[in-house]
C-alpha cells in the first residue's frame, strides 16, 4: 500500500511539473493553425501535436528547475521542494522532452527548423528570466504565436498572411493574461490595461470575417468576450489568469471561423478541448 501511495504521489508530481491542465490549449493551437492552412494528412498533424506537447512539457519541467530557489521559499508545495523529484532529475527529463519536441518539429523543412529554433530559444529565455524581467509575458505570447505558425506550416496550403495575423493576436491574448497579475501593482486604471490585449483576437475577427462567416464570427467573438468578462470577475488575478488560459481554446476557435467546409468536421474538437481544460484545472494547478 505505501508503494502504491508513493507511485500516486510521483504521478501527481509529474502532472504538476508538466502543468498538464494547459495541454489541451496547446493541442488547440496546433489544430487551429493546421486547419487554417488547409489541414491535410493526419500523420503530419499528429507529429506536430507530439512535438508541441513535448516542447511544452520540457518548458514546464525546466520552469520548475529554474525556479527552485524561489519555490523553496514561496511555494514549498511544488514537486521539487516537496521532495518528490531532485533538481537534477527535472533538468534531465526537461531536456529530454525538449529534444524530442525539436526532433518532431524541426526536421520537415528549413522554415520549420528556424521556427522551432526560435520557439525553443523563447522557452529557454522565458524560464531563465521570467522572475526578473518585466517583459516576460511578451516571451510567453511569442511562444504561443510561433507554435501557431508551426501548425500553419504543417497545413497543405502552407503558412499565409492570415495565419500570421492570427498568430499575432493569439500571442497578444496570451501576453495579456500573463501580464494580468503583474499589472495589479500599477496605480488606478493602469492595472486593467492588459484587458486591451485580451480583446485583440475579437478585433481581428470583426475586421476579417465577412459574407457568410460574419454572423458566425460575431457570435464566437461574443462568446469570447463573455468568457473574458466572466474570468475578470473572479476577483483574484491568479484565478482570472487560470480561467483565461482555458479561453485560449476560444481564441483558436475564433481564428478558424471561416475554415474550409471540408475540414469543418474538426471544429467539434474545440468545445471538447475547452471542457477538458476546465476539468483538468480542477485537479492540476495551471500555474
Amino acid at each position: 500500500m505505501p508503494h502504491n501511495h508513493q507511485a500516486l504521489l510521483k504521478l501527481s508530481g509529474l502532472m504538476r511539473l508538466g502543468r498538464v491542465s494547459n495541454l489541451p490549449t496547446v493541442w488547440s493551437n496546433c489544430l487551429a493553425g493546421w486547419l487554417l492552412c488547409g489541414g491535410g494528412e493526419l500523420e503530419s498533424f499528429l507529429r506536430l501535436t507530439l512535438g508541441a506537447t513535448s516542447l511544452y512539457l520540457g518548458g514546464m519541467f525546466l520552469n520548475d528547475a529554474c525556479d527552485v530557489v524561489f519555490d523553496r521559499e514561496h511555494r514549498p508545495e511544488r514537486p521539487i521542494p516537496g521532495g518528490l523529484f531532485s533538481v537534477r532529475e527535472v533538468w534531465f527529463w526537461g531536456g529530454c522532452w525538449l529534444l524530442l519536441g525539436i526532433l518532431c518539429l524541426a526536421l520537415s523543412q528549413p522554415v520549420a527548423f528556424l521556427l522551432t529554433a526560435c520557439l525553443t530559444a523563447s522557452i529557454l529565455l522565458y524560464n531563465a528570466t521570467h522572475k526578473t524581467v518585466s517583459f516576460a509575458p511578451v516571451l510567453m505570447g511569442i511562444c504561443r504565436g510561433i507554435l501557431f505558425l508551426l501548425a500553419a506550416l504543417a497545413g497543405v496550403q502552407g503558412m499565409d498572411g492570415y495565419a500570421l495575423w492570427a498568430a499575432v493576436t493569439l500571442g497578444a491574448y496570451v501576453a495579456g493574461l500573463s501580464w494580468l497579475p503583474r499589472a495589479q501593482r500599477a496605480p488606478g486604471w493602469l492595472r486593467h490595461w492588459p484587458v486591451a490585449l485580451l480583446l485583440v483576437p475579437v478585433l481581428l475577427a470583426l475586421l476579417v470575417n465577412d459574407g457568410d462567416y460574419r454572423q458566425r464570427g460575431w457570435l464566437l467573438a461574443g462568446v469570447l468576450v463573455l468568457w473574458i468578462v466572466r474570468s475578470l470577475r473572479l476577483g483574484m488575478p491568479e484565478r482570472s489568469m487560470v480561467s483565461l488560459l482555458a479561453g485560449i481554446v476560444l481564441v483558436d476557435l475564433l481564428a478558424v471561423t471561416g475554415v474550409d467546409p471540408e475540414n469543418a468536421r474538426y471544429l467539434v474538437a474545440f468545445p471538447g478541448l475547452f471542457l477538458l481544460t476546465l476539468i483538468l484545472q480542477r485537479f492540476v494547478p495551471a500555474s
